[in-house]
């Protein structure tokens, strides 16, 4: 070999060798540039702290919870009639005006009906109305 073509080859050698270091160099800022983009993240933790509204929140629910146990306990314990507890009572007492109407023509009244002239009153009627009449009564706390 020559001395010319030996300095060459080092020359080329040299920028084979810095070419090589720049790749490198890129390639390090690439990778760091990938691990960036794809979203690495440190694991988060945090601590969530309890203000003040979040307590009285708490507090009044627990109060309507109490409330509401109270109620129901009170509906369950209350006097039973007809085999309903009170609170499944109707709140409404009155009866159908042709049901007042027809116990009305026949003399009876307001206020508590005594069976016997209830049936006595209901001769003329079919079965299925002499039902809805009991019925009727039952609910609105007029049969003895």
């Amino acid at each position: 070999m020559e001395v010319g073509e030996m300095q060459e080859s080092r020359e080329l050698v040299e920028r084979l060798e810095a070419a090589a270091v720049m790749l490198e160099k890129s390639l390090g800022s690439l990778e760091e540039r990938q691990r960036f983009l794809s979203g690495e993240v440190e694991k988060i933790s945090a601590t969530v702290e309890t203000t003040r509204r979040e307590e009285e929140l708490v507090a009044k629910l627990e109060a309507v919870e109490r409330e509401l146990a109270e109620v129901r306990a009170a509906a369950t314990m209350g006097p039973v009639a007809e085999g309903f507890p009170r609170a499944l009572q109707p709140l409404r007492r009155t009866l159908p005006s042709a049901t007042a109407e027809m116990l009305a023509k026949h003399g009876i009244g307001d206020g508590t009906v005594d069976v016997r002239q209830l049936d006595a009153a209901m001769v003329g009627l079919s079965l299925e109305q002499r039902i809805a009449v009991k019925s009727q009564l039952r609910r609105a706390g007029a049969v003895a």
